[in-house]
């Protein structure tokens, strides 16, 4: 069964910033795949940082890797937030997640999050 995720305006999803770099293949519309870089992730979306900057609106699959295996997803493309000459940082919200993809999404945002409870204990970092 396929999760869409809801997004409630009195409450914002936790987020979380991976502890290392974490690639993702964006595939677009035209079939064609760029790549990009987990900057920030939620239940509800996250942040990229792109060469260049994709269509707000514009749906597209995505692709990462987490501590609980591979998640894929559908997502819409927001608008950037910041440009540089280096690139951009772009949000994105999910639209549609299968069961499996949502329940290893959930399972990496905790034990990141419980990572990062015990490494600012520690003062050792972790990764997604």
């Amino acid at each position: 069964m396929t999760y869409f995720p809801q997004t409630n305006a009195a409450k914002r999803a936790t987020r979380v910033k991976p502890g290392g770099p974490v690639l993702v293949a964006i595939r677009l519309q035209d079939s064609g795949i760029i790549r990009a870089k987990l900057h920030v992730l939620s239940a509800t979306g996250g942040l990229f940082v792109l060469a260049k900057a994709l269509e707000q609106g514009e749906f597209v699959e995505v692709t990462f890797q987490t501590s609980q295996g591979s998640v894929r997803g559908m997502a819409e493309m927001l608008p950037p937030t910041r440009k540089s000459t280096r690139g951009c940082l772009q949000p994105f919200r999910f639209v549609a997640l299968e069961d499996e993809d949502h329940t290893r999404l959930r399972m990496a945002m905790e034990s990141l999050l419980d990572k990062t409870v015990i490494s600012v204990r520690s003062g050792k970092g972790s990764s997604l």
